[in-house]
């Protein structure tokens, strides 16, 4: 299709750069200029990094088939093999975590176009993804895993629409790598893969990509590459359930309670997180109503996206309710919901003139929403907040100082894992918390034990040392430590630790 390079957003729904959509360009240089800016904005400042970040360095030198907080290690893996190439660095995490939110837009775009949706609509879908608050605001401003969820989530849908439009063997095996890809990088991923194959079953048009022997070689590919990280879950199910208190699941509840709570999260969540896509795109169509309509059946492509959507909801609403969850955070909804301007988009295209001109509409958009959140990512990447987030603004040379004014540190502990940022200073140090699986064969003394704000140490995570075989070994220090940003101070404790004869978990 011929592009009027006036029209801006024409350009970018349509246009090339080089070999290039406009569209994947244009993410791909703002991807680059978030990994710069915010590098540089990190390196002048002199602030760390946020807890979520600041919990890939504490794993960074480990590459395992698990981690803990529940976590899968695919993200982990990635930023692993990063570092090993450019260093253990804020450049290394930022370039991760934007090449994922790359990967997550060009996958989209791709995943449209083989299922054989236009260029507009694909480029709609693709910038769409920037009006979703949890991609273009809190993906950026803090999550790591999620991040990688995402990605996942849209290789996996790109791998079979590439699987419909061209059915190979080499296809299936690709699909079946990018499902443990999908399931290794957030375990809710599993939601997406169930609803994209209970979709395609339910369409002629695709059922025969899940129904043709080949497929079992995607199971096969899937169970083998997701195998080791299965055996380490089994081995370690404290790691697995860790976090499974955020669900709010309590057995003092009646089932009608819980399900009425339960219920009511899903649709709050699903509200918040749908709002401002749904509201651009609202908008979008009233201010093209005047361009012309033919209406046209919809397509296979269309209908697989909104059944996915809707076999994902029910999946949600059946663990939620079976499992008498009563608490769904919108991000957990992410694996599926990122399908929704996708959707959308493809809904447009069968409107004629004026579903293209509200696909155009829906571009501009989500560059405003871009234009106006960018600046503000960079402040909060400087200001970083009163909660939690503040533990970017300590100065960690000077906590480091304060630690070796007592004596030599190889290992430091603390219950949280802001700690990592101390990786940042030093990559020798060993950084453990209590969320690391089996963290005390993991010691290397000397060994020193810090935490924030209180006057003592978490008395649950003293108990754990001490069922480990380590004691306090000496007087407690608290010291005041500067924020870079700002003229505050933040107290952070630390004490030495030593060894002692055997532990009441058997360690030695």
């Amino acid at each position: 299709m011929a592009t009027d390079h006036r029209d801006w957003k024409a350009w970018l729904a349509d246009g090339r750069v080089g070999p290039f959509s406009a569209t994947i360009a244009f993410v791909g240089l703002y991807c680059l200029m978030q990994v710069a800016v915010l590098t540089l904005l990190v390196r002048f400042a002199g602030t760390g990094v946020g807890i979520d970040d600041a919990e890939q360095l504490v794993y960074l030198p480990y590459l395992w088939a698990g981690y803990g907080g529940s976590q899968p290690p695919l993200y982990t893996w990635i930023n692993h093999l990063a570092a090993s190439v450019l260093g253990i660095n804020v450049l290394t995490l930022k370039l991760v975590k934007y090449a994922c939110l790359f990967g997550a837009a060009w996958c989209v775009r791709a995943a449209m176009r083989q299922l054989g949706l236009k260029s507009a609509t694909a480029g709609t879908a693709a910038l769409g993804l920037f009006l979703t608050p949890m991609i273009v605001w809190e993906s950026q401003r803090a999550l790591s895993h999620s991040v990688a969820a995402l990605c996942f989530s849209a290789l996996a849908v790109f791998a079979f629409a590439r699987l419909h439009a061209r059915r190979t063997t080499m296809g299936y095996v690709v699909f079946g790598l990018a499902v443990a890809a999908s399931i290794l990088g957030k375990y809710n991923d599993l939601v997406l893969v169930g609803a994209l194959l209970a979709a395609a079953l339910s369409l002629r048009e695709f059922r025969g990509v899940i129904l043709d022997r080949r497929f079992v070689l995607t199971i096969i590919v899937t169970c083998l590459s997701i195998a080791p990280t299965f055996v380490w879950n089994v081995r370690n199910p404290d790691e697995l359930l860790a976090r499974t208190n955020k669900f709010g699941i309590s057995p003092e509840r009646q089932f009608w309670q819980a399900a009425l709570e339960g219920g009511h999260q899903i649709v709050a969540s699903t509200f918040y997180f749908s709002l401002l896509p749904l509201a651009v795109l609202a908008i979008a169509a009233v201010i093209t109503w005047r361009a012309p309509v033919t209406v046209s059946a919809p397509t296979a492509a269309e209908k697989l996206l909104w059944r996915t959507l809707g076999a994902g909801a029910a999946v949600v609403a059946v663990f939620v309710l079976a499992a008498g969850a009563t608490e769904v955070r919108d991000r957990w909804l992410l694996p599926v919901l990122f399908l929704l301007p996708a959707a959308v988009a493809a809904s447009m295209e069968r409107f004629g003139e004026w579903g293209r001109a509200a696909q155009l509409a829906t571009i501009r958009g989500a560059v405003i929403v871009l234009a106006a959140v960018t600046p503000a990512l960079w402040y909060v990447q400087i200001y970083t907040g009163d909660g939690l987030g503040r533990i970017a603004r300590l100065d960690y040379a000077a906590l480091r100082q304060e630690m070796l004014a007592t004596g030599p540190v190889a290992t430091v502990l603390s219950d949280k894992l802001w700690i990592g940022n101390l990786r940042l200073i030093d990559p020798a140090l060993v950084l453990l918390g209590e969320e690391v699986p089996d963290y005390a064969s993991l010691i290397r003394e000397p060994a020193v034990l810090a935490w924030l704000d209180g006057a003592h140490p978490s008395p649950a995570f003293m108990q754990s040392l001490a069922a480990k075989g380590y004691s306090k070994d000496g007087a407690e220090t608290m010291v005041a430590i500067p924020e870079k940003v700002g003229s505050g101070t933040r107290q952070v404790g630390f004490v030495r630790l030593k060894h002692i004869a055997g532990g009441t978990d058997g360690s030695s």
